[in-house]
């Protein structure tokens, strides 16, 4: 046989050898939880607000 149909069946026994794996594979239940944006205003808010605070007290320091 030719090199070249030799290695187009091993590719071919490879990639149905992997498809093969795929059916043993375990399904997983859908979340129940929402999938939307991850963004929490409220986390930025508060990082901004502990960064003005300790640049509040930093100047307060200083200029004491």
């Amino acid at each position: 046989m030719n090199s070249l149909v030799i290695r187009a069946l091993i590719f071919i026994a490879f990639i149905f050898s992997g498809l093969m794996h795929l059916s043993h594979g375990q399904v997983l239940a859908p979340s129940t939880v929402m999938a939307g944006p991850t963004n929490d205003g409220k986390a930025i808010d508060k990082g901004i607000a502990y960064i003005l605070m300790i640049i509040a007290l930093i100047v307060t320091y200083l200029a004491h």
